[in-house]
């Protein structure tokens, strides 16, 4: 909003001498820097009154985790207020409606995805919370709404960077590009809308199913979204890009703003929902905020690094698929003691926050590791 009202304005404001003092609003790591800011604290002004709401309308309850020891663990907190996730969303979408360029293509579909899916997982909390629902909406449904999510997002990204994302070597269009490796594979419409929802739905999903203990979602959220604020800046430069073998895609770093707000409202959030939790973000925020960088991941044409900087992700999804898999091919065994991942460690004796501590720090791991292999093409 500021970036458009300065332009409009830019005549009467050099005719006033102001146009050096807002000229600042041009640089896309000022603003970044501020939407991070500015998520931060719309989401600590808002969130007591939040909270106080959804005590009163009691959304929340007494979580079923179908194992006695958990649910023994995890007693003390039923009726804390979930649905927090509202709070991520108006705080990311208002910090990055106040300092992106809403007119730019790839800020108004991370708008569409965060909005999207924040309703789809709100519809999700409200089946479970107010109608008691114990298992709200069937996983079909769920992905019928993420795929149909993935689909348009690999519409329009290919229709537009067919034509306008310069890769390595002078080629142009849309392709693969791999860690480690500076060539990348190109791919048609279908393949890269099969990517599309491999990495939309993955993404939101997996997030999802990290969100069990107090902070451990929202603080894993942290690390991906710094790797991918710093690859939509560098993507979006052509200077910076063709240094790293990366492609240039022309306007996508205004994503590094939408990253900031993310950032902001997903650190501004974990004030109330570090131990004990005041609030819990529930569905409306996990798949929102894991789909936000599922996307950006997109955007900037760099889904395989994606598996590297949400590497804590992976091995929480990985867990659930190997131990329902391994499960119904024994007739019953199990390889973790429970899953997600962060159970497992649980029921073998770590605290809630030792685990999730160590989790922080293994995320920040991979992210630093994403990082690292820019230079390593």
């Amino acid at each position: 909003m500021f970036y458009r009202l300065m332009f409009y304005f830019q005549d009467g404001l050099q005719g006033l001498g102001l146009w050096k003092f807002v000229n600042v609003f041009r640089y896309q790591t000022f603003r970044m820097a501020f939407a991070m800011v500015t998520g931060f604290f719309l989401l600590m002004v808002f969130a007591p009154v939040v909270v106080r709401m959804l005590r009163r309308l009691k959304v929340g309850g007494a979580a079923d985790f179908r194992n006695e020891t958990v649910d023994r663990l995890y007693a003390s907190r039923a009726g804390t207020p979930t649905m927090g996730g509202v709070l991520i969303l108006a705080a990311v979408v208002l910090s990055t409606a106040i300092w992106a360029d809403l007119a730019n293509f790839y800020v108004l579909l991370g708008i569409l995805t965060v909005v999207w899916l924040g309703v789809l997982g709100g519809v999700d909390d409200y089946l479970k919370l107010v109608k008691k629902n114990r298992d709200g909406l069937r996983m079909w449904e769920k992905l019928v709404f993420q795929i149909g999510l993935a689909v348009i997002l690999a519409y329009f990204l290919h229709r537009t960077g067919e034509s306008s994302i310069v890769l390595p070597e002078n080629g142009k269009g849309i392709a693969l590009n791999l860690p480690f490796y500076k060539f990348p594979i190109h791919l048609g419409f279908l393949a890269f809308a099969l990517v599309s929802v491999l990495v939309v739905a993955g993404t939101s999903n997996a997030v999802n199913l990290t969100d069990g203990m107090d902070g451990l979602a929202i603080g894993s959220t942290v690390p991906p979204a710094l790797v991918f604020l710093v690859l939509s800046y560098v993507t979006g430069r052509v200077d910076y890009s063709s240094y790293l073998y990366l492609p240039y895609v022309p306007g996508v770093g205004e994503l590094a703003i939408f990253c900031g707000a993310l950032l902001g409202a997903s650190l501004g959030f974990l004030w109330y929902n570090c131990s004990p939790a005041q609030v819990f973000m529930g569905d409306t925020g996990s798949l929102a905020l894991g789909g936000a960088i599922g996307y950006v991941a997109l955007a900037t044409r760099q889904e395989v690094l994606l598996l590297i900087a949400g590497g804590m992700f992976v091995l929480e999804a990985a867990s659930v698929i190997l131990q329902v898999g391994y499960f119904k091919a024994t007739g019953g065994k199990r390889i973790f003691r429970m899953s997600p991942l962060h159970y497992h460690f649980q029921l073998g004796g770590w605290t809630e926050t030792q685990t999730v501590v160590r989790f922080w720090l293994l995320g920040i791991m991979f992210a630093a590791l994403a990082l690292a292999t820019l230079k390593l093409r």
